[in-house]
Parts: structure tokens; sequence; C-alpha cells
């Protein structure tokens, strides 16, 4: 390997990483299903032969729902949805929905977007494709806080029409559950989000539209695994803008008004700014402490989000 190859692979150290994580996450969720015996896509394996259910393993289950040692593992915003639908609400409901609130909460809430989602992984490679196709499109042609009316509107939308309107149309269903066992439920949603990726706007499902994102954006405004900046080491380049994920304007704070941390609960901690930076002015550090110089900071005006 070329010195100068070697120097672009230690940039990108954290984009791999995730990468990692985010196929290690599809394969956690197969690998029950092979370990039984059984088949992806739906499909069986063939044969007389009984086979385990995949159900009675340590682990087994989806995006949406998951058991792990016989306790139950809900999606939060899933939860949302069904008890707005069915227009009841259970303990253990919530119970099973606390340790995603907890650890998504406590890394941070779009961390699930940059290093989980398997909607995202698919939608980089669209992005990729788009850029060597040389199709030009929109940075932004919706604003990303659209994404948090998005999110209210189905929990609504579910209570009026009784049954959880995302999960049935879900991209991110679409992949996860289409692996796992075969389902076609949310492909069209994907296919539009896949087009509207490549002829309209950058990252527009993920930005600005997916509900899902919308839910964890909020969430997010407590999460302790932020990126820090040092002033010193910028040299304004705007490589990190640029590279952003969640959408560039997250940045402004720090890199116009003299923040010391990216704060926005759109952040995904998806390194792709810190990857990006040449002169590593950017890293990810722990807690929310810090602020900007008083005299920096604008005087009016929403908190970021």
């Amino acid at each position: 390997m070329s010195a100068h190859a070697a120097r672009q692979a230690s940039r990108f150290r954290i984009t791999w990483a995730r990468r990692a994580v985010q196929v290690a996450a599809l394969l956690l969720f197969a690998s029950p299903l092979l370990m039984a015996g059984w088949g992806l896509l739906g499909l069986g394996t063939g044969g007389d032969d009984a086979v385990a259910t995949p159900a009675e393993l340590p682990f087994f289950g989806s995006l949406s729902s998951s058991t792990v040692g016989g306790v139950e593992v809900l999606d939060p915003f899933a939860l949302l949805q069904v008890a707005a639908a069915s227009k009841t609400f259970a303990l253990d409901w919530l119970v099973a929905a606390v340790p995603v609130l907890v650890v998504y909460g406590l890394v941070r809430g779009r961390a699930f977007c940059g290093w989980v989602c398997p909607a995202n992984l698919l939608l980089e490679g669209v992005d990729a494709l788009r850029r060597r196709l040389g199709i030009e499109v929109r940075e932004a042609p919706v604003p990303r806080h659209a994404k948090v009316g998005v999110a209210v509107g189905v929990v609504a939308v579910s209570a009026l029409v009784g049954f959880p309107l995302f999960e049935a149309f879900s991209p991110i269903g679409a992949i996860n559950k289409g692996i796992l066992f075969g389902s076609v439920a949310g492909l069209a949603t994907l296919v539009a989000v896949v087009l509207a990726e490549l002829f309209w706007g950058r990252r527009v499902w993920c930005r600005a539209l997916c509900p899902l994102g919308g839910f964890y954006q909020v969430l997010g405004r407590v999460g302790q695994v932020n990126v820090r900046f040092d002033r010193e080491a910028c040299i304004h380049c705007d490589a990190c803008k640029g590279a952003c994920l969640a959408d560039p304007s997250i940045l402004d704070p720090v890199l116009i008004e003299r923040d010391v941390m990216v704060r926005a609960g759109d952040c995904m901690a998806c390194g792709a700014c810190v990857d990006a930076c040449p002169t590593h002015a950017l890293a990810f550090g722990l807690g929310r402490g810090g602020k900007a110089p008083a005299a920096a900071r604008p005087e009016s005006g929403p908190a970021e989000a």
C-alpha cells in the first residue's frame, strides 16, 4: 500500500468501523434463522427433518421487536404507533422499550441512524452512485426538522386508521424484515426513497423525512457522545460540511458561532466529519459540558435541535 493510500485509509477509520457495525447488525438478526436451520428471505431449507424454532434461541427478532435472553425488547417509536393504533397501553410495553431508550439516550439518539439502520447503509451507496453518475440534486429540498413533524403525524394517523402506519410502510422494515422473513411491506416506499435520493435531494429521506429519524432527533438532545471542535486546528476548508450525513447546517454553531461541540439532536455520531477533517480539528468526546463564549452566541432564536 502506498503512503498516500495508507493515509487515506487511516483518515476513514471511523467510517469503516461504522460500516462494519452496520453489516454486523444485519448478520446479528439473520444469525438465529441460520443457526436454527431456516433460510433467509422467507425461504425454507427443504427436507423432512424437524428444525428448531428461532424464537427459542437466546436472541431472535427484528429491529421492531426482539427477544434477548427471553426478555422482550421493543422499538420505542413502534411502541408509540401500536399504543396509538390500539388505544391501549401496557406497562410491559414500556419496560420492553426502556433499554432502547436508555442506550440511545445515553449515546446519542440518531446513532441508530448512523450505526445500525440498514436504510442508511443502502442510501450511502445510493449517494455514492449518484456522485459517480454525475447527477446533481438539491442539498436541502426539505427542512431537516420536518421529520419531527412527520413522526408526530405518523403517530396521529396510526390512531386514526387503527394500525401502526410506519411499520406497514417502513423502508427500514423493507430491508430488515425482507432479508429475514421475505416481507414485502415497505418495498414500494423503499423504491420511492431510492429514486428521491437519486434525483431529488441529497440524503433527503434520512435528513428530512424519516419519522424514526425525527423521533431519535428529539432524543438526541441528551446524548453524551458528541463531536468536539478544536478551533485552533481548524483551517475552514468545510470538508466536514461536505461529508456530513445528517445535515451540514448542524456544524454551523461550531464553525461560525464559536461553540465547542456539535449539540444538534440531528447528529448521527457517524464520524464522517471527523474522518474528513484534514487537521483533526474534530473528534469524539464524552459529555455535554462546555459552552460557547456568551458574546459569540446568537442573542435570540430557538435552541439547536
